[in-house]
């Protein structure tokens, strides 16, 4: 019994030595402050309002001209979808419509953020769209060479 209590009080110590080895090796942070203190982008120096607020107008000028860009964009690819929903209206005037509500929803968004994460995924969807457009044509014309070539 003893000989089992003296083996288990060994494996004991090597486990702590093996974990106390390995948290040295990690070196990790102890709590959550530290953590993001450590890897958590700090602001460099403080700007004077001034050259703060032309930095802002900067960015927003430039989130405006890329959200014209976007719309613009959106405008030349509705173009290509000329046929009529279940009601028997244009598929190209109701992504327009609905283009330019979004854009009327956050036209007022100051967050440089959320307004980057909009542009990025208004024109993911507008790429998209125009990839599934050609693909959808392009078995259209397949299918109706496919048609031709059997007759």
């Amino acid at each position: 019994m003893q000989q089992k209590c003296r083996s288990l009080a060994i494996l004991v110590c090597r486990y702590d030595a093996v974990s106390l080895q390995r948290r040295f090796l990690h070196n990790g942070p102890d709590t959550l402050e530290e953590l993001l203190d450590r890897h958590v982008v700090k602001k460099e120096k403080s700007l004077d309002d001034d050259e703060e607020e032309l930095l802002t107008r900067r960015r927003l000028t430039s989130n405006r001209r890329e959200a014209l860009s976007l719309y613009r964009d959106i405008l030349r690819a509705t173009r290509f979808f000329v046929w009529p929903d279940s009601r028997g209206v244009l598929w190209r005037d109701i992504l327009r419509e609905n283009a330019r509500k979004e854009f009327e929803a956050a036209r007022f968004e100051k967050d440089p953020e959320i307004v980057t994460r909009l542009l990025i995924g208004g024109r993911d969807a507008v790429e998209s769209a125009l990839e599934k457009l050609v693909e959808k044509q392009r078995q259209q014309i397949e299918k109706e060479r496919g048609g031709g070539n059997q007759r």
